[in-house]
């Protein structure tokens, strides 16, 4: 069983989208969406610097863009799986069939956009923990006022909130934890978002999704989600909700998934999915991150798609709002 995993912000590299751009169609493509996000997709791609694709505004569409552009290139008729991290689930839900690749562009311009104009409202920002006990770290997190925004499994759990609640972390961590701040916008996956929401949810209510033709893995709470309105409704919830990887690798290993492909820019997922998910069952994992490697790509498609797995759980509705809030403050 093959899955395929769409990155979420902070994967981008300058000039990460220069060789697709070799591609028959494949600019002409980017300036379609460039219309679509409001953002020029083939300049952020090529040209910008490291600054200008931090920009929340620019990046989320970037990355939308370059993952919905790289899977055009894929076999995806044969791909059992996908899910996204973080904003990556926009493309994951255009690549299971819920959005069309327009829609999914669409919601990301506004979504980087909305977030970014919620990230000005005040000081506020992000910071992992790497390491320490996690029941320990999560109660330390809230000590200090502070939300569990991701859980990324691996012992590494990111804060965010108020800047001054971070700089209590960063003094008093939790026993045998490092602390990295990262160099966002601000408090994403918190309540500092509701606006942003808000905005996302009246786009989205003009777009009718279709139910997904593949398993599709929602970052809420790891489930397969096989209602296309429900997978629409936790899109725009996901916002402010906090993003559970951790549960969407433990429902890969559930699945019994073989192999694992990761979209550009390719490498912080399938580094997590290596740590996560090691022994016998571990998954074959290929990263693409240029149009050399479509050959691996598609030859892993090839191997794994035949490979049996297990029939998920598929949730129709939403769960319990306190399962899905587990570990955000």
């Amino acid at each position: 069983m093959l899955a395929v995993l769409s990155p979420g912000q902070g994967s981008q590299k300058p000039g990460f989208l220069t060789p697709w751009l070799d591609l028959t169609g494949a600019e002409a493509r980017l300036r379609e969406w460039s219309a679509l996000s409001g953002v020029d997709l083939v300049h952020l791609g090529t040209a910008a610097d490291a600054d200008e694709i931090r920009d929340t505004a620019r990046t989320q569409p970037l990355l939308v863009a370059a993952a919905l552009l790289a899977a055009e290139q894929l076999p995806m008729h044969e791909v059992a799986v996908t899910a996204g991290h973080s904003v990556g689930e926009l493309g994951a839900a255009a690549l299971a069939g819920t959005l069309s690749a327009e829609a999914a562009i669409t919601l990301a311009g506004v979504r980087g956009r909305e977030m970014a104009a919620a990230c000005a409202v005040e000081p506020t920002g992000m910071a992992a923990v790497l390491g320490g006990d996690r029941d320990e770290v999560l109660a330390v997190i809230s000590g200090h006022g502070l939300h569990a925004a991701n859980r990324n499994g691996s012992g590494q759990i990111v804060a965010a909130g108020a800047v001054a609640g971070l700089e209590k972390l960063v003094a008093e961590p939790p026993a045998r934890a490092r602390i990295i701040r990262l160099q966002v916008a601000g408090a994403f996956h918190t309540p500092y978002m509701a606006s942003a929401e808000a905005a996302l949810a009246s786009v989205a209510a003009g777009i009718t999704p279709s139910d997904p033709t593949r398993i599709l893995l929602s970052n809420l709470d790891g489930t397969a989600v096989g209602d296309g309105r429900e997978v629409l409704h936790r899109l725009v919830r996901q916002v402010t909700a906090p993003v559970r990887w951790d549960l969407c690798m433990a429902t890969l290993a559930d699945l019994g998934v073989t192999g694992v492909l990761e979209l550009p820019p390719a490498g912080t997922l399938a580094g997590l999915v290596k740590r996560e998910l090691k022994g016998n069952g571990a998954p074959e994992i290929v990263t693409l991150n240029t149009p050399d490697d479509l050959p691996a790509a598609r030859d892993l498609i090839a191997r794994h798609s035949a490979a049996t797995g297990r029939a998920p759980a598929v949730t129709n509705g939403s769960r319990d709002e306190t399962d899905r809030r587990e570990g955000s403050s």
